[in-house]
């Protein structure tokens, strides 16, 4: 066995042991026929070790602190995968609890908005708004019927119409309104008992 040669020379890339000096940075043969550096800087293409395969050769000199390739093993990234999932798991039945809870919050303001505009219309026309649209033509509700949040539409509201007692007559017209969803809430009560 000759004497032990420095790294960067020319001799020790024959030598057996699987370091090898590549520009600046010392490589080392992983066993498999291919050399890595046991960094990750692609950056900088001095950097980049020569990946050309060559047999594993016995070992002759120690081997330097180097880390090992860099990257992630699938073990690794099935156990972050697997806690991902954890996690979500928990997170996706709570988001739509809470996307369910807006819609009946949401609801109940509509409900208690065109309530307030029904009992506004009747004191000031002296009779009650023959539809929902009446209040919209009268500038009751300036944007619109608003959108039954349940069921995604501004025609589903269901009304309920009575004959309500005028100064000169009886004339039948809006007195509530409900959702015209036939699902149940949160709390099991029907969303159209509302």
């Amino acid at each position: 066995m000759g004497p032990r040669m420095p790294i960067g020379d020319e001799k020790s890339r024959a030598s057996g042991f699987g370091l090898r000096a590549s520009g600046d940075v010392k490589t080392r043969d992983s066993g498999f026929g291919v050399r890595d550096s046991g960094f990750c800087n692609a950056s900088d293409p001095s950097r980049i070790p020569d990946l050309e395969p060559r047999a594993p050769a016995l070992l002759t000199e120690p081997r330097t602190a180097n880390p090992g390739p860099c990257g992630f093993t699938l073990l690794e990234l099935m156990i972050a995968l697997s806690v991902v999932l954890i996690l979500a798991s928990f997170a996706i039945p709570a988001y739509y609890l809470a996307i369910q809870r807006a819609r009946e919050a949401v609801l109940r303001q509509d409900l208690y908005t065109l309530r307030s505009l029904i009992d506004e219309f009747t004191v000031d026309k002296q009779h009650p708004p023959a539809s929902l649209q009446e209040l919209v033509e009268a500038g009751y509700l300036r944007g619109g019927i608003p959108v039954d949040p349940i069921t995604a539409s501004g025609e589903s509201w269901r009304v309920d119409i009575e004959d309500v007692p005028g100064p000169d007559q009886t004339q039948p017209g809006v007195v509530d309104v409900h959702s015209g969803s036939d699902d149940n809430a949160l709390d099991g009560t029907p969303y159209s008992s509302w």
